[in-house]
């Protein structure tokens, strides 16, 4: 049972963001500390990537694991409460996901998935190397 009311649970709900994220704000600020140029959230790419390189052709898209259903995260786990509205919500979102990938390699671009799981001081180095190795070939 939800601790909060269907009205209250669609208020907090209706309040989380797409860009600007506390995710995308640490990659970002780890690319420019690396010394890369890159554009964020360009709607002109499918997908609507949330960092692009374009003369490079590539996009990283940075996925909170809980939206975008990250295997074997425990941060992926459903609600136990209207279990199937949060199915269908994710399963959703793992479809167009897919479907922006498969557009993005058709126009010619490179893609990089960062996890939201990833994303912390423990890990940097590991995602300086991901992010590094990426981009450089």
């Amino acid at each position: 049972m939800d601790i909060y009311s269907a009205r209250k649970r669609s208020q907090i709900m209706s309040k989380i963001s797409g860009k600007k994220t506390r995710p995308e704000i640490v990659i970002a600020d780890l690319l420019v500390r690396l010394k890369y140029r890159f554009r964020q959230n360009d709607k002109t790419i499918p997908g609507t990537p949330d960092i692009v390189f374009p003369p490079r052709r590539k996009a990283i898209f940075i996925h909170g694991c809980f939206w975008h259903g990250h295997k074997k995260c425990n941060r992926s786990k459903l609600p136990t409460t209207n279990r199937v509205f949060w199915k269908n919500k994710i399963d959703g979102n793992i479809k167009r996901d897919k479907r922006n990938k498969r557009e993005l390699k058709k126009l010619g671009w490179d893609y990089l998935v960062v996890w939201q799981c990833e994303i912390n001081r423990s890990k940097e180095e590991k995602l300086k190397k991901k992010i590094k190795s990426y981009l450089e070939k």
